[in-house]
């Protein structure tokens, strides 16, 4: 079949590089894409926000399949769009009722309490409620926990160790930091305790978990710095027992999934649940309605399942009938970024080595080609991921082929896994 992939990141390129694997697909086509990409199938610059353009594009090629990669299609409402021109069109992605999941905290938390879904207790501030906001932080214990409620690009959360520190940040969330996403902020307590990533595809009913992972969002080494979109990832997760992953799935995989069926929410993709382990219990932190990045960029090495076949049965509605096969080696990944990332940076620098690098996958993010030459044109440039029998041997892997890449600014964290 033909499919076309959404989006131009890491996790793109991961998941046309997975894809190019499978007997089903006949031509891949990725919009827009990034020059990794074009490794695997066509890249293709297309409007998705103008859906004419977009449907013209689906009828004269006939595409069977489309994947959205990132969250901001589908919190706008691309799946709805789709499906009302092409009802047989396997689109994966929820609706836009579903991606309010992840494209609002607000609406997220009431769907918890509502499934009794454990997470962190909260309340909710307007703008217009600065006062209020601020009283009840006063009355929190520190840390404090901010969030903005609509899209952030991975930075709309702020964890800050004082209260006059939150109550400014608040004052710079309301005067738009993060633009209009931060119209309405969620304030959390915070929960003390070691995160942990858990995707699964589901067609709204029925699920199948991926190879659970974990992503390190600070940009310092030790977990210290700014949040960033992601510096690094490993799969599997050792601090993951038995227990615990039956407490995941009863207390929180599957009251979210029935309570997606009873809310009547077309839902037919990738659900991310952003997870902490508090003192052996698991809390929901958020939700993503795609899949994650740079975790992608680890579970999908580490699957051997077809993709194509997977994300087919959703729609064959026999996905119950597949066995997710895991590859035994553990992945790593390792970002490489600009330099002042994820605040200001610079691009358009020149990157050199690529051709030097050995037994490791590179997975291209922010990256053009400017006069035939590759450039940075991101905060997060590359991906480089490693499988090994453990994840130190495929940390060390990782490490040698970023010394060997290089371009002005590079910057990338060392102890990726550290503590786990």
């Amino acid at each position: 079949m033909n499919i076309l992939l959404i989006g131009s990141g890491g996790r793109e390129s991961s998941f046309a590089w997975k894809l190019s694997q499978s007997p089903l697909l006949d031509k891949l086509y990725i919009s827009p894409g990034n020059p990794g990409t074009e490794h695997y199938g066509t890249n293709v610059n297309l409007d998705i926000n103008d859906i004419t353009e977009l449907s013209g594009f689906i009828r004269d090629e006939i595409i069977k399949m489309i994947i959205i990669g990132p969250e901001a299609p589908l919190v706008n409402g691309i799946y709805d769009k789709l499906k009302k021109i092409f009802p047989k069109l396997m689109i994966i992605g929820p609706s836009a009722r579903g991606a309010m999941l992840e494209g609002s905290k607000f609406f997220a938390k009431k769907f918890m309490e509502e499934f009794g879904i454990p997470t962190a207790n909260y309340a909710v501030f307007k703008k217009d409620e600065f006062n209020k906001a601020v009283e009840y932080i006063n009355s929190m214990n520190i840390p404090i926990v901010l969030k903005a409620d609509g899209l952030a690009a991975g930075k709309g959360v702020l964890i800050i160790p004082d209260k006059q520190d939150a109550i400014q940040e608040l004052k710079n969330i309301f005067e738009g930091k993060f633009g209009i996403a931060g119209d309405t902020v969620v304030i959390e307590e915070f929960l003390d305790g070691i995160e942990y990533s858990v995707f699964v595809i589901t067609d709204g009913k029925k699920f199948k978990m991926l190879p659970i992972a974990k992503d390190y969002k600070r940009v310092g080494e030790k977990n210290t710095g700014l949040n960033t979109g992601g510096m690094g990832a490993v799969s599997p997760v050792s601090f993951i027992d038995d227990d615990l992953m039956i407490k995941t799935i009863v207390k929180i995989i599957q009251p979210t999934i029935s309570g997606i069926w009873q809310k009547d929410i077309d839902y037919k993709g990738f659900l991310f649940f952003g997870l902490i382990n508090v003192n052996g219990d698991p809390y929901v932190i958020e939700y993503n309605c795609r899949m994650g990045d740079p975790e992608a960029e680890v579970v999908f090495p580490r699957l051997k399942n077809d993709l194509v076949e997977l994300l087919k049965a959703i729609y064959d509605d026999n996905l119950s009938e597949y066995t997710i096969e895991h590859e035994p080696n553990a992945a790593v990944t390792v970002m490489l970024v600009s330099g002042g990332y994820p605040e200001k940076y610079e691009k358009g620098k020149y990157i050199t080595g690529l051709d030097k690098v050995k037994d490791s996958l590179v997975f291209y993010a922010g990256i053009k080609k400017e006069n035939g030459r590759l450039v940075t044109d991101g905060g997060r440039v590359l991906a480089i991921t490693s499988l090994a029998e453990t994840k130190e041997k495929a940390l060390e892997k990782c490490l040698k082929n970023a010394e060997v890449i290089n371009f002005e600014g590079k910057y990338y964290r060392k102890d990726i896994g550290f503590d786990i």
